[in-house]
């Protein structure tokens, strides 16, 4: 596993980074392809803060532990994203095994000509097609906020839609023109 160690606000450790090194050595033997671990190590307070991103083909996990010792911080940490992992597997080995019926690649995708174009100064020209709307399933993890942030600012995406813990509800959060975040929440 390629992992990446990052220090924040602590001093840099050969002790804490083999640590780790070793946590995730353990990790990867739970995951079949190649995957990429960043962890970032800080302190705030007397709050000591281990989190990481973990990336296997398809399969992004983020995990935040905080405890008064930062290696227990990281065995935290370490068994969350065991579960997640886990879970994961679980998931994926019930989709394969057809319990699931399976979406079809053509009805994901079609042509609907009556959605009017904001940029088009009036109706199309007879005979011209209308945009093209290609209809995409996403997963909706329910996370906090705070989690949700972390995703989108981890990846490329401007927006990423997640199930609010607290709330329950479907919310959106995306990146402003402004260079702030903004989140999309249903009323009642």
């Amino acid at each position: 596993m390629n992992t990446a160690v990052t220090f924040k606000r602590i001093d840099p450790s050969d002790a804490l980074k083999s640590y780790v090194q070793k946590k995730m050595d353990r990790l990867d033997k739970m995951l079949e392809n190649p995957a990429e671990a960043s962890v970032v190590l800080s302190v705030e307070k007397i709050r000591h803060i281990a989190e990481i991103t973990l990336i296997c083909d398809k399969m992004k996990l983020h995990a935040r532990e905080s405890s008064e010792n930062m290696y227990s911080s990281i065995d935290l940490l370490v068994d969350k994203l065991k579960a997640q992992i886990k879970k994961n597997k679980e998931k994926s080995r019930r989709h394969m095994s057809g319990n699931k019926q399976s979406i079809k690649d053509e009805d994901l995708a079609f042509v609907s000509p009556a959605i009017p174009d904001p940029q088009s100064p009036g109706p199309a020209p007879e005979g011209t097609p209308g945009p093209e709307v290609v209809l995409e399933s996403i997963n909706v993890k329910p996370m906090d906020v705070d989690d949700a942030v972390t995703q989108l600012t981890a990846g490329d995406d401007d927006f990423f839609v997640f199930s609010n813990a607290r709330t329950e509800r479907v919310n959106v959060l995306y990146r402003r023109n402004d260079g702030n975040l903004g989140l999309i929440q249903p009323h009642n």
